[in-house]
């Protein structure tokens, strides 16, 4: 029995670092399969919109709508229009929700109006949601309504695109027989507040789920998206109505996902480049807040899994230190640079202040997951105005 009692801890810090070796095969998975589907098929750019084979042998252009809900974007909403404006292959019709804006959101959008064609505005001047849905559901239910094209591609207003959209995702999503798309955009870091935590969303996903089993396996625990960049093949979205489905998760994004997969349906979700990308944040404040809303739903909505990522991300190195020495914490420490240095290098980030802003990525961390334990005890999560829980 002591000899058990004594051997303990140091099984302890082995399990730890196989926890941590299993992160690192996932990270460089996930960085070979972001140069695989570079390599293969999104560098190589198709000549514009694809088509989809009909059941005759026949190919017949698809079409394609961008959604865009909005709420208090006057700061953001303009610079999206731009980029739309400068595709060289447009879509159909580009649609915006409107949703009661206090700012100029509104006035930006109309000013548009002559310089993008099939450009519309559905305002909702509504002070009240309808019972039993958040903003950002019922914004996507209803512009999907107003959407005419084969495929639906939502947009948040603070993502920025650029030629590559129809020259690559929509057609990979036609190829592979998609249903469902996800993009995580290439995060535009321009200060010190934001390279500290916004790396974090990757870091999380990036090492715990290979992204070529979201495309390959049919579990539905291994699904993943994110709401920024959204691409769905309107038939399967109109019969299944995911964001009505979904319309009081903050997380619609990842349920509909796991949602799609039980359905049988095909999904994919890649990293971004140039053509994809986003300014989420760029103060400390609003990031934490909004990475808040959603960290626990990266561990199957539990608290518990959450928190406990949480302390072993952040005590591993010490704990294997004791329990297993020198040399074995030496390793466990080289181990988590090497999952930020994959991680990084699959979402396009620099390395090098991932690295060098690694303990401060973890103190921030360690931050949102005490704020989501806060806002889940108060049932408080104000976003864009409203109390989303």
């Amino acid at each position: 029995m002591n000899n058990i009692t004594e051997l303990l801890p140091e099984v302890i810090g082995y399990i730890l670092l196989s926890i941590l070796s299993l992160r690192l095969i996932v990270s460089l998975v996930n960085l070979l399969w972001k140069r695989w589907i570079d390599y293969t098929f999104l560098k190589g750019r198709v000549s514009g919109w694809g088509s989809e084979k009909l059941a005759n042998g026949q190919k017949r252009k698809q079409s394609w709508s961008i959604l865009i809900p909005a709420r208090d974007e006057e700061l953001n909403i303009g610079k999206l229009l731009e980029d739309i404006e400068d595709l060289k292959f447009k879509p159909m019709e580009v649609i915006v929700f409107n949703d009661n804006s206090s700012d100029k959101t509104a006035d930006i959008v109309e000013s548009f109006a002559s310089r993008i064609p099939g450009l519309r505005l559905v305002d909702n001047s509504l002070e009240s949601l309808p019972q039993g849905w958040l903003g950002k559901s019922n914004a996507c239910h209803t512009l999907a309504q107003f959407a005419s094209g084969d495929y639906l591609l939502f947009l948040d207003a603070d993502v920025r695109i650029g030629n590559g959209i129809a020259e690559s995702y929509l057609p990979y999503a036609i190829k592979e027989g998609l249903s469902l798309l996800s993009v995580f955009p290439k995060q535009i870091l321009p200060n010190y507040q934001s390279k500290i935590v916004t790396p974090v969303m990757n870091w999380i996903l990036l090492s715990l789920l290979p992204l070529p089993l979201v495309r390959y396996c049919s579990w539905s625990s291994f699904s993943a998206a994110n709401g920024q960049f959204m691409l769905f093949k309107a038939s399967v979205y109109k019969e299944l109505q995911p964001h009505k489905e979904f319309r009081m998760s903050r997380a619609e994004d990842i349920e509909i996902s796991r949602y799609y997969k039980k359905h049988k349906e095909r999904i994919a979700t890649l990293t971004g480049d140039d053509s994809v990308r986003c300014m989420m944040y760029d103060n400390l404040e609003d990031a934490i807040n909004g990475f808040s809303k959603n960290v626990f739903h990266f561990f199957g909505n539990s608290v518990f899994t959450t928190l406990l990522f949480t302390l072993l991300t952040t005590l591993t190195p010490l704990l294997v230190l004791f329990m297993n020495g020198v040399g074995w914490a030496f390793l466990s420490l080289g181990a988590a640079i090497l999952i930020r240095l994959f991680v990084s290098l699959a979402s396009e980030q620099s390395y090098r202040d991932n690295l060098k802003f690694m303990l401060h990525q973890q103190i921030v961390f360690l931050k949102i997951t005490i704020r989501a334990i806060k806002n889940r005890h108060h049932k408080t999560q104000i976003w864009k105005g409203r109390n989303i829980y």
